[in-house]
C-alpha cells in the first residue's frame, strides 16, 4: 500500500486495480492524505483559491432522485433578478476581494442563452473570472457562454456507473451527460465535474471508474462530495455517504491530476464540522464560499444542513478565513486559472 501511494505520488499514474486497493484499505489513509497534501503543495502551492458562489434560481426542470431542487418536490422557488445577480457579484468582486464568481442554479430554462450572455457580459467588467454551473446545454451556447466572458463550467456527473446514473436520474440521458463534459473543452470552457460519493449501490470499482474518467476527459477543476439524504427524495432512506470515503477519494484524485482544482466541498463540512480542513489537508485548494442573499439560501436546499444556511455573505467570508488562517495558509492573489489557461 505504501508503494502504491508512492507510485501515485510520483508518477500520478494509477490502474483501475490499484485505485480500487486504496480505495479498500484502511491502516494508511494517513499516508494518503498526507501525500495527496504534497502533491497539491507542489504543483499548485499553499494558496486557497476562494470562489463567491451565488445560487441565483432554484428551479429546475430535472428530477434526480437525490436533489432537493427536483422538479417534483413542492419548495418555495425563487429567481433572483439580473441587477441584483450583478449587485452581489460587484459586492463579492469589489468589496469582499473575491477573485472568481460562480453563478449557480437549478437548469431553470428561463434564463436562456441571451440572458445569460448578457449577464456574463457585466460581470466581467468587474475583473474576476466566472464559473457557470447551470447544467446541460448545447455546444452553441456553451461557446456562446464562452464568447461572452465565462472561463469555467462545473457540470458534475455524480457517476461513471451508467446503470446507476440511469436509475438515480430519470428521464435523463449518461450519453448526453458525456457529450456535455466534452463540448465543454470544445467551447474552450475550462472542464469542471465530479462525483457524489455514497449513491446506494455505488461501489469501490465505481469510485476507481470515476477517478480515471476525469483524467480521460482532462478535467481542470473536480468538486467530490458525500451524498447526504434529502428527506423530499425517494433516496430519503438512504445510508448517505461518508467523509472518510469522500476524503480518499479526493485525494486519489488530486495524486492523479496533480495541478487541477479541487474544492474542499460544503457538503465535506455539513457531514462534519471540521469536514473543509481536512480536505484542505489531503488535496483540496479551493473553498466556494457563498455569497447569495440570507433570504434565498435556505431555499437552496439540495441535501439538508448545508453549514451555510443563515450566514451573510461577508460572515460567511470571515468563516473561511479563519479556517484558511488556522492551517497556515494564505488566500490566493490570483484568479486561480488551471495552468493550461494561463496566458
Amino acid at each position: 500500500m505504501h508503494k502504491l501511494i508512492e507510485k501515485a505520488k510520483e508518477t500520478h499514474l494509477l490502474s483501475k486495480d490499484e485505485l480500487i486497493e486504496l480505495l479498500c484499505g484502511d491502516d494508511t489513509d494517513t499516508d494518503l492524505f498526507a501525500a495527496a497534501d504534497a502533491v497539491r503543495r507542489q504543483y499548485v502551492g499553499d494558496g486557497i483559491h476562494l470562489r463567491g458562489l451565488i445560487e441565483f434560481s432554484n428551479f429546475c426542470r430535472n428530477d434526480c432522485c437525490y436533489c432537493g431542487l427536483r422538479r417534483s418536490n413542492k419548495i418555495e422557488r425563487y429567481r433572483i433578478d439580473e441587477e441584483t445577480i450583478f449587485k452581489l457579484a460587484e459586492h463579492a468582486a469589489c468589496r469582499m476581494g473575491l477573485k472568481t464568481i460562480v453563478l449557480q442554479s437549478g437548469e431553470d430554462l428561463y434564463f436562456d442563452k441571451e440572458k445569460m450572455c448578457r449577464l456574463i457580459r457585466r460581470i466581467k467588467t468587474l475583473n474576476t473570472a466566472l464559473t457557470l454551473s447551470i447544467g446541460e446545454k448545447s455546444l452553441d451556447e456553451y461557446q456562446a457562454y464562452r464568447e461572452a466572458g465565462a472561463d469555467r463550467f462545473l457540470l458534475r456527473i455524480e457517476t461513471t456507473d451508467q446503470k446507476l446514473y440511469g436509475e438515480t436520474n430519470p428521464g435523463m440521458s449518461w450519453e448526453k451527460r458525456i457529450e456535455c463534459i466534452v463540448n465543454l473543452g470544445r467551447a474552450g470552457l475550462e472542464i469542471g465535474t465530479g462525483i457524489l460519493v455514497g449513491l446506494p449501490e455505488q461501489t469501490i470499482e465505481s469510485y476507481a471508474d470515476d477517478i480515471l474518467f476525469f483524467r480521460q476527459v482532462n478535467a481542470d477543476m473536480i468538486g467530490i462530495g458525500p451524498f447526504i439524504p434529502h428527506p423530499d427524495t425517494p433516496l430519503k432512506n438512504a445510508l448517505g455517504g461518508s467523509l472518510k470515503m469522500a476524503l480518499k477519494v479526493m485525494a486519489l484524485t488530486r495524486l492523479l491530476l496533480p495541478d487541477i482544482n479541487i474544492p474542499a466541498t460544503t457538503a465535506m463540512e455539513t457531514l462534519a464540522p471540521n469536514g473543509q480542513l481536512q480536505a484542505l489537508k489531503a488535496g483540496a485548494n479551493v473553498i466556494m464560499p457563498n455569497v447569495t442573499l440570507t433570504q434565498y439560501r435556505k431555499h437552496y436546499e439540495l441535501y439538508p444542513g448545508k453549514s451555510t444556511v443563515g450566514y451573510t455573505p461577508d460572515e460567511s467570508l470571515n468563516a473561511v478565513k479563519d479556517k484558511i488562517a488556522s492551517l497556515g495558509r494564505f488566500v490566493a492573489e490570483d484568479f486561480g486559472f488551471h495552468r493550461r489557461f494561463q496566458a
